[in-house]
């Protein structure tokens, strides 16, 4: 990524204050901000670059401007029990939203061991281990996912039906950094596409397909034919069956019912962000959040010791020849904060050219650090 053009390294604390300033800038509360911001750059900590920073403009900022997205957060409970509960987003801030959401799963588990809460009517929440690593920072297993606009086919399709619909989970363990898995259940998405789009960098072979089923590695053309309907993400496990597709495909299925049926929420096609006339619209998404109490099971330092214990053993398993590591589920998201926590976050020209224009657009003072190179 630094060799192909120029980044520049913006510590975390200018970024975080920065995306504060353009946050409150768009009307955001200053402490919704602060979450906002707080997600965002938690993604570039962990070397999630596709839900960092750079996805400030184009996700948050662009669709606040264009009134899809509201800045001022009103969740409404819709629906409570002892374990459970029903959440309407009313379109405000999806970190906003996701937060109040896996904060109120992990209360009700912490007095009756279990806690889920599902949500309607939100807003992209960022990264989903966010709110996992919430409930494993509380001793707890968090499990989250979120539909998204239709950009996935089902196995042996070639239609955008689902979203790339994460099942993410955090459990703790006895050291540094908890078990975080937090992936689509497409073989990438579309914010990875957005990065290889910035790179001018070809996109691997059978991340995507046309109408007629080929491979498309364009970045551009992709971007637009997601869009468009003309193109399409291929489930986890790729094209067909022969890489076992249908298991992505089944489990992102799971996750749309989960983020949709349970709160009565949108699904599929009436993610897509338009109406019948074309025009821009809420997106109306829907997540799920569980947190377990291991408590109410076992010991809290056992289950961290046998947990730490499988995934040491996991690691120092044999390797194929020519591997020098093997990793778990979290562990390069930690090394990888290791590396950036004195240098901060790596942004590239094209990321630095929305950075500047969101700065003067909304007048924010200072952030010189904020210069394009040639």
């Amino acid at each position: 990524m630094e060799g192909m053009q120029h980044i520049t390294w913006i510590p975390f604390d200018i970024a975080t204050r920065y995306m504060v300033d353009v946050f409150t800038g768009l009307g955001v509360p200053h402490d919704d901000a602060l979450l906002c911001a707080d997600v965002l750059i938690t993604a570039d900590k962990f070397g999630i670059d596709s839900h960092g920073v750079n996805r400030l403009k184009p996700i948050y900022y662009d669709r606040i401007k264009q009134g899809i997205q509201k800045p001022v957060t009103q969740c409404a409970v819709v629906k409570e029990g002892p374990t459970t509960a029903v959440i309407d987003g009313n379109d405000g801030m999806g970190q906003v939203i996701a937060y109040r959401s896996m904060q109120m799963a992990i209360d009700k588990a912490k007095k009756y061991g279990i806690g889920m809460v599902t949500v309607r009517n939100s807003t992209h929440y960022g990264i989903a281990g966010y709110y996992a690593k919430m409930a494993a920072d509380n001793a707890m297993i968090g499990i989250t996912g979120t539909n998204a606009r239709p950009s996935v086919a089902p196995t042996f399709g070639v239609e955008n039906m689902l979203g790339t619909n994460p099942l993410t989970f955090g459990i703790p363990a006895d050291e540094n950094f908890p078990f975080l898995l937090d992936c689509a259940t497409s073989v990438s998405q579309r914010g990875k596409i957005e990065v290889y789009a910035r790179l001018n960098k070809p996109l691997p072979p059978g991340w995507v397909i046309d109408n007629h089923g080929n491979s498309c590695t364009n970045p551009h053309q992709v971007l637009d034919g997601l869009i468009k309907g003309s193109m399409a993400l291929t489930p986890l496990g790729g094209i067909g069956e022969d890489g076992a597709g249908y298991k992505g495909y089944g489990y992102c299925t799971v996750v749309e019912i989960l983020s949709a049926a349970l709160q009565a929420g949108s699904y599929l096609k009436m993610l897509s962000g338009f109406d019948m006339q074309g025009n821009k619209v809420p997106y109306h998404l829907g997540h799920f959040f569980i947190a377990i109490d291991i408590e109410a099971f076992t010991d809290i330092a056992s289950f961290k010791s046998i947990t730490g214990d499988i995934l040491r053993q996991l690691r120092t398993s044999a390797r194929m020849p020519g591997q020098n590591k093997i990793y778990t589920a979290g562990e390069k998201e930690y090394l990888t904060y290791l590396e950036r926590k004195d240098k901060g976050v790596p942004v590239n020209n094209e990321v630095m050219k929305e950075l500047v224009a969101m700065r003067d657009e909304l007048n924010i003072p200072g952030y010189e650090l904020l210069t394009l190179h040639a």
